[in-house]
């Protein structure tokens, strides 16, 4: 039986000792291992937390070949460290990481030069809201998580590709009040998009969940490094959150990815009224953990001052801010204005399947994309870029968030 606990950590968000998509799991064993078992995976972006955590899981289905691209070396050194440390090891015969851009022509020679894998996986992502602060940072989130995806699905159809692919996504794409998930609603757009896999030759699917408790570059991982830093841990006020741990993330990433149907958007079957955690509550719980008592703050420089005299006391500043940053929500959710939730004869996930965007065609608008990077790399100087511009190029393929989008407030980085 497929069961095992999630961390200590994990369990301060999630309150479960186990992890819930077991029974899932369980119900499609037999499935995964037809899908999986002397297959060939390439993996993209999966030196992170998510995906470090679902191909852990797919390995245990017995794969032929596994191939991790990252541009991140260091993680990819240490993905490969961790998985032949374990006490069962590493029993893939052709195990690879290969440090790399996946939209740099390596990535083209690599998909033509190897025998066909027959399931492709992208984890790579620019996933913070913060990535709204400028043109740049924009340009670059755009890139990564769809340009290149336009790029890459053009090349496996150059190659014949006829297995799975599955891209992951984020709960911030339904009704998206950030660039960031603007982008990832995008990045739905253009992986479903029916003129590069007119025939539907290969399947593709993908996954919308909840923050990933304890991942890499998460609010929650930073609540250590704050204690480690002797800084005070901050929260925002009135601000509710679902949570996975990195265990579920690869369990739900490996379901989607190997059982759902073309189409499908898979999502967790989570309530709101108990799974939906105040992230207060969270914050003050692994302070406790820790082994101190939280000291509410609302005064950035008092919390600052006040690490010494609290900890002495056995106890640890809790910075309250306002929610009003730009493009956060004060609660999440899976589900568009547009979408509908169906079910797949699973008891914890469902799936929204994949709605057409009711904006500009997608070929058409990755073309019009394409005019700002040309601008840029051209031979004359580049004219000056403006944030709004490229808030109604997403607007334009996705109408709505000319509505949804959360614009004013603050930015995060102005925060501790």
């Amino acid at each position: 039986m497929v069961v095992s606990t999630t961390s200590q950590l994990a369990r301060v968000a999630t309150g479960r000792t186990e992890s819930f998509l077991a029974e899932d799991l369980e119900l499609k064993r037999d499935e995964l291992s037809a899908a999986v078992a002397g297959k060939r995976i390439l993996a993209i972006g999966a030196a992170g937390s998510i995906g470090k955590s679902t191909i852990e899981c797919m390995i245990g289905f017995d794969p032929e070949t596994v191939v991790v691209v990252d541009q991140n070396e260091n993680e990819l050194a240490e993905l490969i460290r961790g998985l032949r440390s374990r006490k069962q090891g590493l029993a893939v015969g052709d195990f690879r990481t290969i440090p790399m851009d996946y939209g740099s022509p390596a990535m083209r020679l690599l998909l033509h030069s190897e025998q066909r894998f027959d399931i492709i996986l992208n984890f790579a992502a620019i996933k913070h809201v913060r990535s709204e602060k400028d043109v740049f940072s924009m340009l670059h989130m755009f890139d990564t998580n769809f340009r290149k995806q336009a790029q890459l699905l053009s090349w496996l159809s150059e190659t014949g590709f006829a297995g799975r692919y599955f891209s992951v996504s984020t709960d911030k794409a339904a009704n998206p009040s950030s660039v960031m998930g603007a982008s990832k609603r995008v990045m739905e757009h253009v992986m479903f998009w029916g003129e590069i896999n007119p025939d539907n030759a290969f399947v593709v699917t993908s996954a919308r969940f909840a923050n990933v408790a304890f991942s890499n570059g998460s609010l929650l991982e930073a609540f250590g490094r704050r204690i480690e830093r002797r800084e005070p841990i901050p929260c925002p006020s009135d601000t509710r959150r679902y949570f996975v741990s990195l265990e579920e993330s690869g369990h739900l990433c490996t379901l989607a990815a190997l059982c759902a149907p073309h189409g499908a958007i898979v999502v967790p079957r989570l309530d709101p009224e108990k799974n939906l955690t105040l992230l207060e509550d969270v914050a003050s719980t692994y302070i406790k953990a820790r082994g101190y008592e939280p000291v509410i703050y609302d005064d950035e420089d008092v919390a600052r001052n006040s690490v010494d005299q609290d900890q002495a006391a056995g106890k640890w500043p809790l910075l309250m801010t306002p929610l009003n940053t730009m493009g956060e929500k004060p609660y999440e959710e899976f589900v568009g204005a547009h979408e509908r939730l169906e079910e797949w004869g699973l008891p914890n996930l469902q799936l929204v399947p994949y709605q057409q965007a009711n904006g500009m065609p997608v070929g058409n608008w990755l073309k019009k994309l394409d005019r700002f990077y040309e601008s840029a790399m051209s031979s004359e100087i580049p004219s000056p870029l403006q944030k709004e511009e490229l808030t109604d190029l997403l607007a334009d393929i996705e109408p709505d968030f000319a509505k949804t989008h959360k614009s004013a407030g603050e930015m995060l980085d102005s925060r501790i």
